[in-house]
């Protein structure tokens, strides 16, 4: 059931440097009506590669839910309000899901109504 008609369901993870920062781009993905709900996982401890050199970072993760179709507009939100350089946003299928919550989804993002 990950998919309702036509439009496929989908989980996006966003990684940010501060809990601002994290406040800032869920709200402006909210508001914009292409998210249904943005999870925020605090404390996150990310390991990774940067310009040559490991490095470690404590992040905020986001994780929002929304359909495919929507995604090119998610990811330049997430363009305008991020602070990274090159920041992690993937989208993620939802292969399965309860049915009730996979159409809040598209009732709240793609079927909502025009602001």
């Amino acid at each position: 059931m990950g998919s309702i008609g036509t439009t496929e369901a989908i989980v996006v993870l966003i990684t940010c440097g501060s809990g601002d920062e994290a406040s800032t781009v869920a709200g402006a993905l909210l508001e914009r009506r292409l998210v249904a709900c943005v999870n925020r996982v605090t404390g996150v401890q990310s390991e990774f590669w940067w310009k040559g050199a490991r490095d470690r970072a404590e992040e905020v993760l986001l994780i929002a839910k929304t359909h495919r179709e929507l995604w090119p507009r998610v990811l330049a939100c997430v363009w305008e309000h991020h602070t990274y350089q090159v920041f992690e946003a993937i989208a993620l299928p939802i292969i399965e899901g309860n049915p009730d919550y996979l159409e809040w989804i598209r009732e709240t993002t793609i079927d909502a109504p025009s602001s």
